[in-house]
């Protein structure tokens, strides 16, 4: 089995579900006792998220590109950064390293794909859903995926800052999240576009395919691990 190297923190909700994620998996695969590999970075998301705010995303990349090198010298044969946003940075530390940086909107892209569809609706950070790093990607794929309008996804992303990253569950947030994706009638299916949105909503709260990123991203670690 290969060792899997997480860049965690980002948040610290979400690189729990990771952990739990890819053990479960390698588990289901061999069975038994059997668990993941892994070495765990996890970052004081505070910091990380100060840089985002200020659009300083070359200092936030070096942190993680460090971390990288780190996890790589401690055995890493290949690394996931545990969030969408800081895939803004992947290239960054992919630089930094020699293993390969397993990227979260390729595993998404398969998902969608493999579910039949090519217009999802991602729900995500700001920066997810309005830079061109993760939306670019999905199109060169053949995905073309759909945001909500500005106020929606200014709200959204409070929503994912304020209460997700934080630990906080609400029910009327999810009420309002459900109301953006009822309004996206020409998505064939929804991207939990960030690693939290998942805590907040479940595919059975939905009509249409859902794909978690979270989750399709620990599969493709998997997948590499014991490939």
């Amino acid at each position: 089995m290969r060792t899997l190297g997480l860049l965690g923190g980002m948040s610290a909700e979400s690189t729990t579900l990771y952990y739990q994620e890819l053990n479960r998996l390698v588990r289901e695969r061999l069975g038994g006792l059997h668990s993941a590999q892994l070495l765990v970075w996890s970052a004081d998301f505070a910091g990380i998220a100060e840089l985002q705010a200020k659009g300083d995303w070359s200092a936030a990349g070096a942190v993680l590109a460090d971390a990288a090198r780190r996890l790589q010298g401690a055995g890493a044969d290949a690394i996931l950064i545990c969030a969408n946003t800081m895939h803004l940075v992947a290239d960054q530390v992919q630089a930094a390293v020699s293993v390969p940086v397993i990227h979260i909107a390729d595993a998404t892209a398969d998902a969608v794909k493999a579910a039949g569809c090519s217009r999802p609706l991602l729900l995500a950070t700001k920066f997810t859903m309005e830079k061109d790093f993760y939306r670019g990607r999905l199109a060169a794929q053949g995905v073309e995926a759909l945001v909500p309008d500005q106020a929606d996804r200014d709200r959204l992303h409070a929503i994912i800052y304020d209460e997700l990253c934080q630990g906080v569950i609400s029910a009327a947030s999810k009420g309002e999240v459900l109301a953006m994706i009822a309004k996206a009638g020409e998505a064939d299916c929804v991207i939990f576009g960030c690693t939290e949105i998942g805590l907040l909503l479940a595919p059975g709260d939905l009509t249409v395919p859902v794909v978690d990123t979270a989750l399709v991203h620990a599969a493709a670690g998997v997948a590499f691990a014991l490939g």
